[in-house]
């Protein structure tokens, strides 16, 4: 029952972490973008395209991280102190990013400070969640079921370049999001970027899926001898397909099928990551047994989350079709 109940759980954390992945992804790519489209009305439209919805979209982090927590606390007790740099580093951008939303329309003198504060925060909140990936990725060192490492051990070239293709990538959804969403110049300045970030994407994921196997003698046999091989042929030609489906909707003119996919790119790139880790909670010294919480515990919350989870997604479904279509300048949630 517990081993049954903590995959359960394991599967729901990995949910909403995707949610979180695909949903906060494009607005914090709109943040990336900011500094590079010009015009206040123009940014103003920018910011108006994800105000209705960016609050909502980081429930998933909070649900991640706090069912971790409750459910998987030796997991927790060990990640947390090795990426404690890097997570203090993205909660600081991510509020300094969600206070920007408030404070740029309430001043006109200092409106520069939240614009860069709106971009800065962005930036950095998704350098550091890349850089905590690859940290993770790498391995964390645990003995005696206590973080055993050092303080820097989260910095290493292979992190750097998570964070790296984590940054060019939300880009990539940022402005698949803006050639939905907008009109115009925006919209124009949108499909430009989308072209040059979903080639920097892609060569990106090709770099850090050639060197992740390499990482740990558990990667290269989980990609490299079968059956699990076969996913070195699937999920690379998957992401051949929706790279493909990206650049023709983008030559066509679509406004929505660039944007769905380059979610089903990063939706691949998940499974992947999946794919590497099963069945470790924090590869390669915990499993997803080993670290979860008893047995009542694990009951007793997913409970509760049957009721949650369902008016999370509905909240969220309700949000995004009210506030469906184009968004103009001059309107918005301001």
């Amino acid at each position: 029952m517990l081993l049954e109940l903590s995959f359960i759980w394991a599967g729901l954390i990995a949910f909403a972490v995707l949610a979180y992945v695909i949903l906060d992804g494009f607005d914090l790519g709109v943040g990336i973008l900011f500094p590079f489209v010009k015009g206040e009305t123009h940014r103003d439209l920018m910011m108006n395209t994800v105000a209705p919805v960016w609050d909502g979209n980081e429930t998933w982090l909070v649900l991640g991280g706090g069912g971790l927590f409750a459910v998987f606390p030796l997991a927790y007790a060990t990640v947390m102190p090795a990426l404690y740099a890097p997570i203090i580093a993205m909660l600081l951008g991510l509020i300094f990013r969600g206070v920007a939303f408030e404070f740029r329309w309430r001043t006109k003198r200092g409106k520069f400070l939240w614009d860069w504060a709106f971009a800065g925060g962005s930036m950095i909140a998704t350098v550091a969640q890349g850089v905590a990936l690859g940290a993770l990725v790498q391995g964390i060192h645990i003995e005696n079921r206590a973080y055993a490492g050092g303080w820097w051990d989260w910095f290493t070239p292979f992190s750097l370049l998570t964070g790296l293709a984590l940054l060019v990538g939300y880009a990539l959804l940022g402005a698949t999001w803006l050639v939905m969403k907008t009109e115009g110049h925006v919209h124009d300045e949108a499909r430009r970027f989308a072209w040059v970030t979903a080639v920097g994407t892609l060569l990106l994921i090709g770099a850090v899926s050639l060197w992740t196997p390499f990482k740990n003698e558990i990667y290269l046999q989980r990609w490299f001898a079968m059956p699990t091989a076969v996913f070195s042929l699937v999920v690379p030609l998957l992401v051949a397909l929706c790279a493909w489906n990206l650049f023709t909707g983008l030559k066509a003119g679509h406004d929505r099928r660039p944007f769905l996919s380059a979610l089903a790119i990063f939706v691949l790139c998940f499974v992947g990551i999946g794919v590497s880790f099963y069945p470790w909670m924090v590869p390669p010294s915990l499993t997803i047994a080993d670290a979860a919480a008893p047995d009542s515990s694990l009951a007793f919350l997913l409970v509760g989350s049957v009721v949650l989870i369902p008016i999370i997604l509905a909240y969220t479904a309700y949000a995004y079709w009210v506030f469906r279509g184009k968004v103009r300048e001059g309107e918005g949630y301001h």
